[in-house]
């Protein structure tokens, strides 16, 4: 077990006990796939099994080259909604793209609803176009193309389901972002093209998903949250909630030296704890980039970082 491990696992006792550790300085880590210590699906909602997904997979029989996407390689596609299937919680954007708030967003219907997702990304494949919850998706010959082309992403350079998925979202929801970048050219997936504003997210999550979303934020100007502690561990009893943040202070060690004041990034917070004795400071979980991380931070601090809480509640009725 690991030291970092460890230490976490001594905060939680202390917190049974009524012990208290020294005042913390901010620390985060990042909790591996592999750690013992594990956290259930956040949705609290499921309207589809993994088990039904992959037995929609392999009984849909598909082409070794698809007419509508034709760089998209049928085994890194196979492969990449296997891993999505699976490990829902590996997805992951790409180094350098814009795509964090499509890879957010994916974090719902692949906990919640992997069958519909999957039946989706085999229409796309299969006919180039795709219909879900009543929106229609029929994308440009630009988008066809591109998939499967993407390099220089890091992971993403294999995951062609993941490039489709990516593009077809960016390419349908639009937002005031892209006013100056309407079409996709190579190279738009790095520009405010495929950027995703708060309001597009969360529009995003209605029309798509069907859930509800409690929005409390903007672009541009920080939510009035009082009891921010009590608000978001109540979201977190309810529903999936999403923080939008400045990451470049989320990841800056030096908090007193920024450059950038605007929220850049969103994440799904799990799971959030004050820690015993210090009542201005918390242990939180949040998942991005792939994976989930545990992190030590003041209140104010998180204060003046977020510029959005989205509360998500699935719909009343299953698919």
């Amino acid at each position: 077990m690991s030291s970092r491990i460890k230490l976490f696992i001594v905060c939680l006792l202390c917190s049974n006990t009524g012990f208290t550790l020294p005042a913390p300085a901010d620390i985060t880590w990042r909790l591996s796939s592999d750690t013992i210590w594990r956290l259930p699906p956040n949705t609290g909602h499921v309207s589809s099994t993994p088990e039904q997904a992959l037995l929609l997979l392999r009984n849909t029989k598909l082409p070794d080259s698809s007419i509508w996407w034709p760089n998209v390689k049928l085994s890194l596609f196979i492969e990449n909604l296997k891993a999505n299937i699976n490990f829902p919680l590996k997805i992951y954007q790409g180094s350098n793209t814009n795509f964090c708030g499509y890879a957010a967003l994916s974090y719902l219907p692949l906990q919640d609803d992997p069958l519909s997702y999957t039946r989706f990304m085999l229409s796309l494949y299969l006919d180039g176009k795709a219909t879900w919850n009543n929106i229609s998706f029929e994308t440009s010959p630009a988008i066809h193309q591109a998939a499967g082309t993407l390099h220089f992403k890091g992971i993403l350079d294999i995951r062609h389901a993941d490039q489709i998925w990516f593009l077809i979202l960016a390419d349908h929801f639009r937002s005031y972002l892209n006013f100056f970048n309407r079409r996709f050219h190579p190279g738009s997936e790095d520009t405010f093209w495929a950027a995703v504003n708060y309001g597009k997210f969360n529009r995003m999550i209605r029309q798509l998903l069907g859930w509800q979303v409690e929005a409390r934020g903007s672009d541009v100007l920080r939510p009035h949250i009082p009891h921010l502690f009590d608000y978001l561990t109540n979201c977190l009893t309810t529903g999936t909630t999403y923080l939008y943040v400045n990451n470049t202070y989320l990841h800056k060690k030096n908090h007193n030296k920024f450059k950038s004041r605007f929220p850049t990034h969103y994440i799904v917070l799990e799971q959030i704890h004050r820690i015993p004795g210090q009542e201005d400071w918390v242990d939180i979980v949040y998942w991005d980039y792939g994976g989930r991380t545990l992190r030590q931070m003041d209140l104010h601090f998180l204060k003046r970082i977020l510029f959005g809480v989205s509360h998500c509640t699935p719909p009343t009725d299953n698919k």
